[in-house]
């Protein structure tokens, strides 16, 4: 799995002009799935993003994780975290996941977030979305499961 997280001030995912997700303080996740990601990947993600520390203290040092800080997550899938451009000016999505499985652990990895008691809201897998967020810092980590 890969994951683009942004810290954010908020952030909302909209579908034919109608907000299907919202959060004020957090992070938005770029979520994709590639067929070869497990139930293990998931956890070593869960329990990163909810115990990284980028959010400031009282002296200003990045040392408060989301949870400390009441913090929400919109999590929206992401396949194009797999483009391949190594070959011609168009990428290949060979490497992401097939749609079903993809979706499949999407949800669990989702279901997984909010089951350690953090609000998730979520775009729609599969879907155009367009995505609005006011950055904060800006603080974006990377997050790969196959170079962990």
């Amino acid at each position: 799995m890969k994951i683009v997280l942004q810290r954010t001030l908020e952030a909302s995912v909209e579908i034919d002009n109608q907000t299907i997700g919202q959060i004020n303080h957090g992070f938005l996740l770029l979520v994709g799935v590639s067929d070869d990601d497990t139930q293990q990947d998931i956890d070593y993600l869960v329990r990163k993003i909810t115990q990284l520390r980028v959010f400031e203290d009282e002296q200003g040092r990045l040392n408060l994780n989301i949870n400390e800080v009441a913090g929400q997550i919109l999590s929206v899938s992401q396949f194009t975290l797999f483009a391949d451009t190594k070959k011609g000016n168009r990428p290949s999505f060979t490497k992401a996941g097939s749609p079903d499985f993809a979706k499949m652990m999407y949800n669990k990895f989702n279901t997984s977030l909010q089951n350690t008691g953090l609000y998730v809201a979520t775009g729609q897998f599969g879907e155009d979305m367009k995505i609005s967020l006011v950055n904060d810092g800006p603080v974006t980590i990377i997050f790969d499961t196959h170079d962990k």
